[in-house]
């Protein structure tokens, strides 16, 4: 039997033929398919500006640089999670504080942030990192207005919702990552995700001091950009102008840059983004009312609209049953995530069980059932009926 996973990439004779024409180009990296997929993917998100990165750990990672994290900085986020969302606060120095989840949607409870916000003084923490979970959007129209009562800063985790979005309190369209009210957002380009390049991120904002901060971040900390030095001319070793091969490294930076035929791969897959999201929306819609009604299983609550469906998540009472059950027929769900916090590192660093009862419940029941676009139907069916299948 054809084996059907959680999640595939999917390659079409065009986006070879794109990663073939940058091959035969002169830049492998460094070179202009970067910058033409930074503009297309900041035109799609909405936002002003934008940064394609190695990976969206490493997007993450320089978000956290940008905003100041530093010793002992305590920011929030979720435990369900990718533990990326946690870590870049450690590669900072940051102390990350989790905060529970909503049962029904599985995101950050703002209400419980809320609660343990108004319970130490203002300047105790430094930031809020939302997650939007499985590709559902957070309220970030909702968030930001607690930030700004904290005076916090916010990175929206949009690794699963490039094309996802909510409304806000005027009924508009807020796409994940518009930058109108996180101050950065991040997306990744793993295979399983929306946008595949092999491996690749990106970080969307709005602001313009912080892009130029990423820009010299995502490399090595270097400028080449004659108004930003601070040694001498006669230094650099120029006459009345600064030489063409002179550069500084002013900061600490990394060689965190994504390469032209990986660009030039996600900017193909992005010009059939919104074929991907329909597709996958309709395949949610399948399921949710295969499953209806159905008391064996939870889903996600929500509507369909806005939600970009990276995952589509059921809970059961019988995971581990169901779990081995569609892995002896072939399908291979999985499992989004064991929470943060109980990870053996942050265990060592004084989390336990019983902090987040909503989390930990979830994990105990949560799968996630195949959801990509070259799914069929002929596939979803087959994996319904084993699902009811092992239920009956």
């Amino acid at each position: 039997m054809k084996v059907i996973p959680y999640g595939r990439q999917n390659i079409t004779e065009d986006d070879i033929t794109a990663v073939v024409e940058t091959l035969k180009s002169d830049y492998l990296t460094q070179g202009p398919r970067i910058a033409e997929f930074e503009t297309a993917f900041a035109e799609y998100i909405g936002s002003t500006y934008a940064v394609a990165l190695a990976n969206g750990t490493a997007a993450l990672h320089l978000c956290a640089m940008a905003l100041g994290v530093e010793e002992g900085d305590k920011v929030i986020t979720t435990p369900i999670t990718f533990a990326a969302s946690a870590n870049c606060i450690r590669y900072c120095g940051g102390e990350v504080v989790f905060s529970d989840i909503d049962p029904d949607t599985y995101l950050l409870d703002i209400e419980k942030v809320r609660t343990l916000l108004s319970a130490s003084p203002k300047g105790t923490y430094k930031g809020i990192v939302p997650v939007d979970f499985a590709g559902r959007a957070n309220n970030l129209e909702a968030f930001r207005a607690l930030a700004n009562e904290y005076d916090l800063w916010i990175i929206e985790d949009s690794c699963h919702s490039p094309g996802g979005f909510f409304k806000n309190a005027d009924g508009d369209i807020q796409n994940c990552g518009n930058g109108n009210y996180a101050d950065l957002a991040i997306f990744s380009f793993h295979p399983v995700k929306h946008i595949a390049s092999g491996e690749g991120g990106m970080i969307t904002t709005n602001n313009k001091e912080l892009y130029e901060k990423l820009l010299q971040l995502r490399t090595h900390g270097i400028v080449k950009n004659d108004g930003l030095y601070t040694n001498s001319i006669e230094f650099a070793g120029g006459l009345d102008n600064y030489p063409g091969w002179y550069m500084e490294m002013q900061n600490l930076g990394y060689n965190y840059r994504i390469t032209d035929f990986q660009a030039a791969l996600g900017h193909s897959q992005l010009l059939r983004a919104n074929e991907g999201i329909e597709r996958r929306r309709h395949i949610a819609s399948v399921y949710f009312d295969a499953f209806k009604g159905q008391s064996f299983i939870k889903s996600q609550s929500g509507t369909i609209e806005g939600h970009a469906y990276h995952l589509y998540v059921i809970e059961v009472n019988d995971r581990l049953g169901l779990y081995n059950h569609l892995r002896d027929n072939n399908i291979y769900a999985q499992i989004h995530y064991i929470p943060c916090h109980l990870m053996p590192y942050y265990r060592g660093l004084g989390f336990s069980e019983g902090d987040f009862p909503h989390a930990e419940a979830y994990y105990k029941h949560c799968i996630s059932l195949p959801m990509y676009p070259t799914l069929t139907d002929g596939e979803q069916h087959f994996v319904i009926e084993e699902i009811k299948r092992f239920f009956s």
